[in-house]
C-alpha cells in the first residue's frame, strides 16, 4: 500500500510518498482501505515537531478517515467486513490502509459519502463538544464565531444554528463570509475592513454575544471578549494566528463572564460514551439537513504536500480532503 511518510522534522515539501507493506490487525483492531482523509491545521504542525502530540520517526501523518472495513482482529464484534467507517487516529490516515482500535471507528450513516465523512470528526467533534457540551448553547441566545470561515469555524456556525441561535460569523474577507453566509450566519463582520468591536456592537444592538467561538487567539481574543454579553462564555478553542492572548481577568469579573477551555482531543480520550452520543447526533442533523460539511478542494495522495502548503498559508475554506485512491 501507499502511504505518505515522515522521516524528518520539516515543512511539507520534506514528506515522500512509499509502498509500505500492509498492516494487520491484532485483537481488538480493524484494517481499514481508506478513501479519504481529512486535512487539518495540526498536520502542518505535527510535521514540524511544532504539536503537542509527537510520534516518533518515521511517521505517517493525517488524524481523520474515511473508508471500508478490510478485516477484523480478534474480539472485534461491533464492525464487520464490509461496513464503511470514518474516525480519528493520533496519526497514519495519509495513507491507502490503516490499523486501527475498534473504538476510534464509527460505522457511517447510509447518507453519507466518504469525503464527508473524512471531514466530520475533528472539525464537527470540536465544535459539537465546544458548543453543546461546553458553551450549552441555547435556542434564541447570540454566538460568535471568530476565523468563521475555517473548518471548525463552518462546523459552529451550523451547529449553532441547528440549536436554533443567531449566528454571527467574522473573518478576513468578503468572500469568506460569503461562504459563511452559505452555511447559515445571520450576520457577518470583516474584521479587516470593520473593526470588531464595533462589528459586534452592530450585529447585537450593543448587547454582545452571550458565546464567543475562538479558534483565532490573538489581538482579537481580548476585542472579542470585551463585547461579551452577561454571563457569556467564551470558548477557546485554539490559537491559530500563532499569539496565546493574555486577557485582564477584571474582564470577566465585570461581565460575569467564563473564560472556557475546550479540549476535545482529550474529550475523546476521557469520555469516548459522549463522543459517539455526538457522533450519532452529528450524523442525524446530516441526514436531516441541518449539516454539510464544506468541501473545498480535493487532492491526490501524492499532493498531500501541497494540501499542508495551502492549509499553513491560509488558503483554506472549510474542509480539504486527500482521496488515497485515484
Amino acid at each position: 500500500m501507499k502511504a505518505v511518510v515522515c522521516k524528518a522534522w520539516g515543512l511539507p515539501e520534506t514528506l515522500v510518498v512509499e509502498d509500505l507493506p500492509e498492516p494487520q490487525p491484532k485483537a481488538g483492531d480493524v484494517l481499514v482501505d481508506i478513501v479519504s482523509a481529512g486535512v487539518n491545521f495540526p498536520d502542518v504542525l505535527i510535521i514540524q515537531n511544532k504539536y503537542q502530540f509527537k510520534p516518533e520517526l518515521p511517521f505517517t501523518p493525517g488524524n481523520e478517515l474515511a473508508g471500508t472495513v478490510r478485516a477484523v482482529g480478534a474480539g472485534v464484534n461491533g464492525l464487520k467486513v464490509g461496513d464503511r467507517v470514518f474516525g480519528y487516529v493520533p496519526h497514519g490516515a495519509f495513507a491507502q490502509q490503516i490499523v486501527a482500535a475498534e473504538g476510534n471507528l464509527i460505522r457511517m450513516s447510509d447518507t453519507m459519502d466518504f469525503d464527508t465523512a473524512a471531514a466530520l470528526t475533528l472539525t464537527y467533534g470540536t465544535s459539537h463538544h465546544a458548543v453543546v457540551d461546553r458553551a450549552q448553547l441555547q435556542a434564541g441566545e447570540t454566538m460568535l464565531v471568530l476565523g468563521a470561515a475555517g473548518g471548525v469555524g463552518l462546523a459552529a456556525i451550523e451547529i449553532g444554528k441547528a440549536l436554533g441561535a443567531k449566528v454571527i460569523a467574522a473573518a478576513s474577507t468578503d468572500e469568506k463570509l460569503a461562504v459563511c453566509r452559505e452555511h447559515g450566519a445571520d450576520e457577518t463582520i470583516n474584521y479587516s475592513s470593520e473593526d470588531l468591536r464595533e462589528g459586534i456592537k452592530r450585529c447585537t444592538g450593543g448587547k454582545g454575544p452571550d458565546v464567543i467561538y475562538d479558534p483565532v487567539g490573538g489581538s482579537y481574543t481580548e476585542a472579542a471578549f470585551r463585547s461579551i454579553a452577561w454571563r457569556g462564555r467564551h470558548l477557546m478553542i485554539g490559537f491559530a494566528n500563532g499569539e496565546i492572548p493574555k486577557l485582564p481577568l477584571n474582564l470577566a469579573l465585570l461581565k460575569g463572564a467564563s473564560v472556557v477551555g475546550v479540549f476535545w482531543g482529550d474529550f475523546l480520550r476521557r469520555e469516548p460514551a459522549q463522543h459517539t452520543a455526538a457522533m450519532q447526533e452529528l450524523m442525524r442533523w446530516h441526514a436531516a439537513g441541518k449539516i454539510r460539511p464544506h468541501v473545498s478542494a480535493t487532492y491526490a495522495l501524492e499532493q498531500t504536500p501541497q494540501a499542508l502548503l495551502d492549509m499553513a498559508s491560509r488558503k483554506v475554506t472549510g474542509k480539504i480532503v486527500i482521496r488515497a485512491r485515484s
